[in-house]
């Protein structure tokens, strides 16, 4: 965050005078200066007491106590109304708060002061975004990119919007322009590429992966997406590869160990595959997918009441996870409980899933 520079007059300038008597005999001149002199003490204490509450804020901010920046910034404010930074900073804090409605009201109180202030319309935007308002957060993109046209990032969020859409192409169009802009913009890289993955393009999804990582090799997230893609292109020495180097670089990265128990489950590696998802657990017990996954390994292994077991841990965890629904359903059935088996299967048909679908109007009565 820029601090903006406020200038305070030393102490030197603040005027005491011994007795009223001495006031009432100044000139209108001398009694014209002295409260000019009075009014600038004044302002200078209120200056004062709102810079202190925003270097607190800043501290606050710099420690993730993003609770905390808000107050000290808000009182920031309130000593001096038209402190812009301030103002800014209240609002990015109250966007890493996931505030986005007082994010939104924050912003709008500096861009009513400074109408020209760039960064408030995307810091705005993002809280838009936040709050699911896809709409008014183009408006305000596309503003902040009017008035800040070199802005790598402004184009970067614009383009996480358009992803959120659906709308890959255009999604591609503003990721680019990032990187024109930032050509070391490792994030935009990545997106880009799952740009290319949703639509299918996968050489060129792992082209722009293994750029992202040549700018920085410590985003395990991207190695992960790597493994994901080639696992896709059903290269698993490829994926496994990539699986091993996201947790080389992350250990405690549980999306990598659960992708990776999917690919060695895919090549029929099941005692390899239930390691990495039980391992996928231990580092996040409510992670329904990896529960999931072990349910479908126990059902191979005909342990149909394990299966059943992992497949409720699922569901209890995440309630509309359609595959567990599926699971579940394939262990009731197993377990000669037909009827169950048919919600579950409806359910997974109404959550979307194919396998749900089919299931259901393969061995179920409409």
């Amino acid at each position: 965050m820029k601090m903006k520079n406020r200038f305070f007059l030393s102490l030197s300038l603040f005027v005491t005078f011994t007795s009223v008597a001495q006031l009432e005999e100044l000139t209108p001149h001398e009694k014209a200066y002295s409260d000019s002199i009075a009014s600038l003490n004044s302002k200078n204490a209120v200056t004062a007491q709102s810079q202190t509450c925003y270097n607190n804020g800043i501290k606050f901010f710099s420690e993730k106590n993003y609770t905390a920046a808000i107050e000290q910034f808000a009182n920031s404010i309130k000593a001096d109304p038209k402190f812009t930074a301030a103002f800014y900073n209240k609002g990015v804090s109250e966007n890493e708060a996931e505030k986005f409605n007082d994010a939104v009201k924050t912003l709008d109180q500096l861009i009513a002061i400074d109408p020209s202030y760039s960064k408030a319309y995307f810091q705005r935007a993002r809280a838009l975004q936040g709050s699911n308002d896809y709409l008014k957060a183009e408006l305000d993109y596309t503003k902040s990119i009017q008035l800040d046209p070199k802005n790598a990032k402004a184009y970067y969020n614009f383009g996480t919007l358009k992803f959120l859409q659906l709308d890959y192409p255009e999604a591609i169009k503003h990721f680019t322009t990032a990187i024109t802009l930032d050509p070391n913009f490792a994030f935009a890289y990545n997106d880009r590429g799952s740009c290319h993955r949703m639509m299918n393009n996968f050489p060129k999804a792992i082209l722009d992966y293994e750029e992202a990582v040549k700018k920085n090799p410590k985003l395990a997230f991207v190695l992960n997406n790597i493994g994901t893609t080639k696992k896709k292109m059903k290269d698993y020495a490829g994926a496994m590869a990539a699986f091993n180097r996201a947790i080389s670089v992350d250990p405690n990265f549980y999306m990598a160990y659960n992708n990776r128990g999917v690919s060695q489950l895919e090549q029929g590696k099941l005692e390899d595959a239930k390691k990495d998802f039980e391992k996928t657990l231990q580092l996040n017990p409510k992670y329904a997918a990896a529960s999931s996954n072990l349910s479908a390994i126990y059902f191979k292994q005909k342990d149909y009441k394990k299966a059943l077991e992992y497949a409720n841990a699922a569901i209890t965890n995440d309630p509309n996870y359609a595959n567990a629904y599926v699971n579940r359903g394939m262990a009731k059935e197993m377990l000669r409980d037909m009827e169950g088996a048919c919600k579950d299967w409806h359910k997974a048909k109404d959550l979307g899933a194919d396998l749900g679908k089919s299931y259901y109007s393969e061995n179920c009565n409409n």
